[in-house]
């Protein structure tokens, strides 16, 4: 009976499928062992794709089944679930262009990629499966929008409170009211004590109007509406995110022009948790360059706010200073010019009748512009005069005020102080336009010599006098640190300070002086989280006939999408017409809802697909919970963090990844790197606002991080560059590419056209798939599972290459023949005790594949088992310490094969029930060992000693050797080397 995995894999499946082999008990269920310790493994949420898995996908997912099936071995209890994050734009598009329902087309892309893993011999809790498009689902999404909408941030505790307490503390007189709405006065925050009066320029609550009131407590919502600029494109009749729009400011989706303008949406108010984001990634077991990609997203920097007053009155109550953020405030006075992005408010009031003309035709082109394109470094830089000047505070200099939109309004304060000397971006424009540039950092004298352009002096003290009289003679500026010159007034002097002394010494002076002060800013702009499509989740949100917002009570939910025929957004061709989004469309019976007489629209836009992704693996831990989102007790248990992650006996000193995470979390959350900064984002900012709020027990949501590598593979290209189907090309002998693509000398076709063949990332737009059902049939799962995990670590990038799996696939049909009789079907296997040399090998190959588990190493791993079975083929019976050990081994890689080896070796199934094999620390021993002989630095013979023979007899074994001993007639040995378990030097002459 030959090994046959089309018969093998789909009865296992069955087995488990219909005995819930992987189903995980939640506390209190049947079945529940409280004695056993548990782990949380998660795939990152996958989109059900029209296109179905190619073999790059399941990657992660192999993986992850791998270490679970390991952790149920060693007698973790493990949570291995698995769902799909199916709202979003490609369903919609498709709608659109077809007019199937998005909830028919996400259904059939949803069973036929649930085939397909379970195919691929998934061991996951199938029970927990749901979709973020179940109703049940998003009824809690929404109900985590409410507590958003109905908290704020506090910033003396540094969390999320209920919005009820903000209205209580200003009643009360805890708070009061600065005339620019901010809360004052937190001293009395402590104890709640009320202030006694008034503090100087604030008001108390009672004086405000009942609409100021609630306006008030909606701008310190966490959720909350607000005006901002988007990429709108009227053609689509939609927003589209900075990802969606080319660098040229049109849509990738039709290519159809894409314009900055304000429009009122949902925001959400992440950049209260800045601080907390960037500090609790030192709490998390994440890759150190996910870290940092995370933190360069929210982007903290330490620097001052400056005033810079206007030199000329302004009207009304508008302002008569220009505030700017600065991390160098030690270069104030090389400051010569300012820049106000194209919408900074005060453009429109500063400028002058001579420039108006041209600012405002200079704010028109900037509005056309993408926000990718206004910030990419390599354009030229472009701006206009506003006519207006300003005043440098530290030197009294009147400089002017000009425009330009690579600055964003978005960042910072919308406006800079222009140092050109000492920033790239500033010095291009200065050039460009004929603006001062004055030093204030004094540069090494190698840049000075590096850079001096065309000045024919090389002294260091005549290029130094250059570069103070004229820093823009030099080709660059000079961004690095050094010591200031040219940075004195009369009350302060910085000359000679170094960049972080002239920092703290002009901070402290524009204090003083009531000029700016020291302050921390991010990058990190607040979530803009509405969208004008139909497939997502609605708000629980009605909007009232004078403004009035009305949130739902958490009775009402869910808000289920209506029934819809017309998905797509209305297009027009005027970029200032409002949105109609497709909502706008639905039934009254849906929009309006009526309450004490006043007619309510509920609101029209719907959330984003990071919405839902932002809490699924909460919602795993209790998916079938109709009361709560989840309860305590299965959030508490499965998210819980581990006393403490040190080596066990065993000694290990390598990373383990198989630990539960000791912050407790996620205990080992995998996925493509694609991933690392928005949905991680997104998803450890709701989960630290329901920390806040009580609702989950740990700070953050995933504890270990790990990311994979792509499967690359070769694609072809015609000769007008277009890629063609790697399926469809072949060689000049008619073969296909996809069999041969690695052999030399290959040229390749595709309808008889020469194609050129080059490398990419596996996926839909390359057209270089592999579809895994096909490499299942042909070779069985297994031989897929081992090979993609055999292919090298799995955090690295690998090409795929067909013709390399048939040595996996010959591996396990030499396993199966070990242990399996071809003829008669009976199993290969005595009961007899195996040589010392065979078990110490078995124990060494348990050693050696469980450090390569815990490490992720999966590929050594993989190579550890195929030499064991190597020693077992010249084996007429293999003995049963050494077949069921390689089983079990075997398992969490090759689960099918391994089921039905370990039934025929006379267990009752199922091997996933099994335990882990453990290993012997003295079996790991050496009783004798081999080592190479060298006379004078050349290999001339090879003995073999006892593992603790001493020097002595080391030398006297190599003496001895025959080869080693002609290799000495008439020479004196002057030294011996004895290099301890490696080799043996003889020096002679």
């Amino acid at each position: 009976m030959k090994y046959d995995p089309q018969d093998i894999e789909p009865r296992w499946q069955a087995h488990w499928a219909q005995q819930r082999t992987f189903a995980a008990p939640n506390p209190g269920d049947d079945g529940f062992d409280d004695a056993k310790p548990r782990f949380y493994v998660l795939d990152m949420f996958p989109y059900p794709s029209g296109v179905g898995l190619h073999v790059g996908h399941p990657v992660g997912y192999i993986a992850t089944d791998i270490a679970a099936r390991y952790q149920r071995m060693r007698g973790y209890n493990v949570l291995h679930p698995m769902g799909f994050d199916a709202f979003g734009l490609p369903a919609e598009q498709y709608a659109v262009e077809t007019g199937v329902h998005p909830r028919e087309t996400t259904r059939r892309n949803i069973d036929n990629m649930v085939g397909q893993l379970k195919r691929l011999g998934l061991g996951y809790d199938w029970d927990r499966r749901f979709s973020t498009t179940d109703t049940d689902y998003y009824k809690w999404t929404q109900w985590i929008f409410l507590q958003l909408y109905n908290s704020w941030f506090d910033p003396w505790r540094d969390a999320a409170r209920p919005i009820d307490e903000l209205e209580q503390l200003l009643e009360a007189g805890d708070l009061d009211v600065g005339f620019d709405g901010e809360l004052i006065d937190p001293g009395a925050m402590s104890g709640f004590e009320p202030i006694a009066g008034n503090a100087p320029g604030t008001r108390r609550w009672q004086e405000l109007a009942p609409d100021q009131q609630r306006r008030l407590i909606d701008e310190y919502r966490l959720a909350y509406l607000a005006e901002v600029d988007v990429n709108w494109c009227p053609a689509l009749g939609t927003v589209l995110a900075n990802e969606e729009v080319t660098a040229d400011g049109r849509s990738e989706r039709g290519n159809h022009p894409v314009h900055q303008r304000p429009l009122r949406q949902w925001m959400l108010r992440i950049t209260a948790y800045a601080e907390r984001l960037i500090d609790d990634l030192d709490i998390v077991d994440w890759p150190e360059p996910i870290k940092l990609m995370q933190r360069n997203w929210i982007g903290r920097s330490e620097g001052a706010h400056v005033e810079f007053p206007l030199d000329a009155p302004t009207p009304g109550d508008e302002p008569d200073a220009v505030g700017v953020f600065t991390t160098r405030p030690d270069t104030l006075f090389g400051a010569t010019y300012m820049v106000l992005a194209p919408e900074h408010p005060l453009v429109r009031v500063i400028t002058t009748a001579v420039q108006r003309q041209a600012v405002d035709r200079y704010v028109r082109d900037a509005d056309r512009r993408s926000e990718l394109e206004r910030q990419n470094e390599a354009r030229d830089k472009t701006g206009v005069f506003t006519g207006a000047h300003a005043v440098n505070p530290v030197n009294d200099d009147r400089i002017p005020i000009w425009i330009a939109d690579y600055v964003m309004m978005g960042y910072g304060t919308g406006a800079i102080m222009a140092v050109p000397a000492h920033d790239h971006r500033d010095f291009d424009f200065a050039r460009k336009f004929g603006l001062p540039i004055r030093a204030v950092v004094e540069p090494t004298d190698d840049w000075l010599r590096d850079h001096r352009a065309d000045l024919p002096e090389d002294a260091p003290d005549a290029l130094r006098s250059a570069y103070h009289a004229d820093a823009g003679r030099f080709d660059e500026a000079y961004t690095g640190p050094g010591r200031n010159v040219n940075s004195a007034n009369d009350e302060i002097s910085l000359d000679g300070e170094t960049t972080d002394d002239a920092k703290r010494s002009i901070t402290d002076w524009l204090h003083r002086k009531g000029l700016g002060e020291g302050q921390t800013q991010y990058k990190l702009r607040d979530w803009l989280f509405s969208r004008q499509r139909y497939w997502g989740e609605p708000f629980p949100i009605l909007h009232g006939p004078d403004g009035e917002i009305v949130a739902l009570d958490e009775s009402d939910l869910a808000v289920e999408l209506p029934e819809m025929t017309d998905f797509a957004p209305e297009p027009t061709d005027d970029p200032n017409a409002p949105p109609r989004p497709p909502l706008a469309r639905a039934p009254e019976s849906w929009r309006i809802v009526e309450r004490d007489g006043v007619r309510y629209e509920r609101e029209l836009n719907t959330m984003p697909q990071w919405a839902g992704s932002c809490w699924y693996y909460l919602r795993f831990c209790d998916p079938h919970n109709t009361e709560r989102f989840v309860s305590e007790q299965a959030e508490q248990y499965w998210m819980a963090g581990a006393m403490s992650n040190e080596d066990d006996d065993h000694g290990r000193t390598s990373r383990n990844w198989l630990e539960p995470a000791p912050s407790g979390g996620v205990d080992l959350y995998v996925g493509g790197v694609e991933h690392a900064v928005l949905h991680l984002l997104y998803a450890r900012f709701w989960h630290k606002v329901l920390y806040d709020l009580g609702h989950v027990s740990t700070p953050e949501p995933f504890g270990r991080l790990f990311n994979q590598g792509y499967i690359q593979a070769y694609c072809y290209r015609d000769a007008r560059g277009i890629v063609v189907p790697a399926d469809e090309v072949v060689d000049q002998d008619g073969k296909p590419a996809m069999d041969v693509q690695d052999q030399p000398n290959r040229r390749f076709s595709h309808n008889g056209q020469p194609v050129t063949q080059e490398y990419g990332k596996m996926g839909k737009s390359l057209k270089n798939a592999v579809n895994p059902d096909d490499i299942g049939a042909r070779f069985g799962t297994d031989t897929l599972r081992l090979y993609l995990m055999y292919m090298g670590p799995l955090e690295a990038s690998k090409p795929w290459n067909t013709r390399d799996i048939v040595g996996v696939h010959r591996f396990l049909n030499r396993v199966w023949r070990n242990l399996v009789d071809e003829d008669t079907g009976d199993t290969l296997v005595t009961d007899d005790h195996p040589s010392a040399d065979l078990e110490r090998n078995v124990h060494r190959t348990i050693q050696r594949v469980t450090r390569q588990m815990e490490s992720l190493g999966f590929n050594v791993a993989i190579a550890a088992m195929i030499e064991l079975n190597n020693e077992l083929v010249a084996m007429d019976r293999v003995p049963r310490l050494a077949a069921e050990t390689l089983v079990r081994l075997l398992a969490p890689f090759a689960p099918h094969l391994a089921e039905e080896l370990w039934q025929r070796l006379g267990h009752a199934p199922s091997v996933a029930d099994a335990d882990w094999p453990d290993y012997d620390e003295t079996m790991l021993v050496e009783e004798r060992i081999e080592l190479p002989v060298q006379v004078n630095g050349k290999l001339r013979g090879r003995i073999t000693v006892p593992a603790d023979a001493d020097d002595d007899a080391i030398e006297a074994a190599a003496r001895g050797d025959a080869k080693v001993a002609d290799e000495l007639v008439g020479k004196t040995v002057r030294k011996v080397i004895v290099v301890k378990g490696k080799l043996i030097n003889i020096v002679a002459q």
